[in-house]
């Protein structure tokens, strides 16, 4: 009878620190998603190295291509920040187009080895034997 009385107590001791250890071990793996004045605010909270994502708008007349980067900055309208982009951007990359990128500080730039176009859901498919070089 006295080994039945520890049941009870001894699964929930370990269904509390099973838990534990997951809930901290999915904090570890969170990447935030920030607008570029929710980063300039919370720069304190996201040391050099620590990775999260950017969200902007390209600023018009910053983009800068060099072999191994291209340099431009980002802007929601409050806050820009330079930015670094190690690597190649997809094709629809340009200026004044919304971007998230995933990186991390260095300094007062943000490096990035990962950029998404942000576009709208909808899409139309080009009328029957016409091409977007016919529009």
């Amino acid at each position: 009878m006295t080994s039945r009385k520890w049941v009870i107590p001894v699964g929930l001791v370990a269904m509390l620190v099973a838990g534990f250890f997951l809930v901290r071990s999915l904090s570890d793996d969170l990447v935030y998603y920030l607008y570029t004045s929710e980063a300039v605010e919370q720069r304190a909270d996201f040391p050099d190295g620590r990775r999260f994502r950017l969200a902007g708008i390209v600023v018009p007349g910053t983009i800068s291509f060099n072999p191994e980067e291209v340099v431009f900055e980002v802007s929601d309208g409050a806050a820009t920040i330079p930015v670094r982009l190690l690597g190649t951007p997809p094709q629809l990359f340009d200026e004044d187009v919304p971007v998230l990128m995933e990186g991390t500080w260095v300094g007062d730039v943000f490096e990035s080895d990962l950029l998404l176009i942000r576009h709208e859901e909808g899409y139309e498919a080009p009328e029957e034997g016409n091409t977007p070089e016919d529009a």
